[in-house]
């Protein structure tokens, strides 16, 4: 059992505080074991009697007719019948209790919400619940639960948790971790052809069924178009229209815009991929379109392409996006207007790109990925977009060619790529 304390600190900070709990992020990414079994074991260890502990798993068949909202409050008012003692109740996968009418109509209330409301007002019940698409969920937290709904998004194992958790060198765990990524599962198997079996199957026999059974998709092979684009062209910017030219370039097969964008949508929903959105630092203002878009998992993209173009610089830029987005910060990526001259002596601007903005709070990060820093050239390309900002935010460089971390003369922070992993303070060093 892998431990995942930072998840199961935040719910520990979140009992009983008047809100329902909603754990939520891709499928097999270990959400219900953190519920189920890291924080039960929680529980238990703190004196909660096991029979106060309602924990009902609705994707299992065993369940199935409690997946009728009627039918599950029933059962739970009979378990939480004691005004005196306190319960934990905890429903995973709870989209299995939404109808395919709820799904499909805007305007058709959703009975489970309904459920959890009427817990929510009994003082003597904390409810927690996993799921697994933001759209079933995050939309009614301000409506149905009126304020009284926190989301803790959970990923799949981060670099130090993989390390911890396997108990490999750094070295070979990066290794592993940059070819295969962190699905949970991925531990108990021995051979890659085993992990990649199993990467490839999440893909047919989960993922694309999910979207395809919530959104009614009527072009199957093309939501399988655009992942395998997006994972090809993880860190570049693309746009809707721009993949639909590259299909039809490639494939041969002709798809609006409009579909190609609800379907960007769609994978968005169910945590595949993550938008990071261009922002003009010097303007202060975000560009609409293109974006860039990251895998939730290096792993999930390499096995999609059936571990092709496996350029490490990508993959690099992927993970430290990621480890980004689980520490909580909010990510864009970074424009700035250079002035330059060229050999004719003309002045004029070019935009440079800086790979990343992390934001929490009130504070601010500029981020460069760079596989190797060992270059002249190289170090001047990475360097060149921070001369032009002229704020006092925290500038920094992660490289695979870093040993320990140190402070330029200019005041940038040089960070190496492992030490970046492991390391969940490095920025502020």
């Amino acid at each position: 059992m892998i431990k995942r304390d930072y998840y199961v600190n935040k719910i520990i900070k979140k009992q009983w505080d008047g809100r329902v709990k909603i754990i939520t992020g891709i499928r097999r990414c270990g959400k219900s074991t953190i519920l189920f079994e890291l924080f039960k074991q929680h529980l238990l260890t703190t004196g909660v009697s096991e029979g106060d502990i309602i924990s009902i798993a609705l994707d299992q068949n065993r369940y199935a007719a409690l997946r009728d909202p009627d039918e599950l409050a029933e059962y739970i008012r009979k378990r939480t019948a004691n005004a005196h003692r306190r319960y934990y109740l905890m429903i995973d996968e709870v989209q299995y209790a939404i109808s395919s009418e709820e799904l499909r109509s805007t305007d058709a209330p959703v009975r489970i919400y309904g459920v959890l409301n009427e817990f929510l007002a009994n003082k003597n019940v904390d409810v927690y619940v996993t799921g697994s698409n933001s759209k079933l969920l995050s939309k009614d937290i301000s409506t149905e639960f009126r304020g009284r709904g926190d989301i803790i998004q959970v990923y799949p194992l981060s670099f130090k948790e993989y390390v911890e958790g396997t108990g490999l060198d750094k070295r070979d765990a990066y290794d592993e971790y940059m070819m295969f990524g962190g699905m949970p599962y991925l531990t108990r198997l021995d051979s890659d052809e085993e992990k990649l079996q199993y990467l490839t199957d999440l893909f047919e026999e989960i993922y694309f069924k999910d979207i395809e059974e919530r959104y009614q998709i009527n072009l199957p092979g093309i939501l399988r178009e655009i992942t395998s684009e997006l994972c090809s062209s993880v860190g570049s910017l693309t746009n809707a229209s721009k993949i639909s030219r590259t299909i039809k370039s490639t494939r041969n097969l002709s798809v609006d815009s409009e579909t190609i964008s609800s379907y960007l949508r769609y994978l968005q929903d169910a945590f595949l991929f993550s938008e990071a959105v261009r922002y003009d630092i010097k303007g202060k203002k975000y560009f609409e379109y293109p974006a860039k878009y990251y895998c939730t998992d290096v792993g999930l993209r390499n096995a999609r392409l059936g571990l092709r173009q496996m350029e490490e610089t990508h993959i690099m830029e992927n993970m430290i996006y990621n480890e980004l987005i689980i520490r909580g910060y909010s990510v864009d990526v970074g424009v700035i207007a250079i002035r330059q001259t060229d050999a004719d002596k003309k002045v004029h601007q070019k935009n440079c790109e800086i790979d990343f903005i992390a934001r929490k709070g009130s504070k601010l990060y500029y981020l460069q990925s760079a596989l190797y820093m060992n270059d002249p050239d190289k170090e001047r390309m990475e360097i060149r977009p921070y001369k032009a900002i002229d704020d006092s935010f925290k500038k920094i460089v992660v490289s695979r060619s870093y040993g320990k971390s140190w402070t330029d003369e200019k005041g940038i922070l040089r960070i190496g790529l492992i030490d970046f992993l492991l390391d969940e303070s490095s920025l502020d060093r």
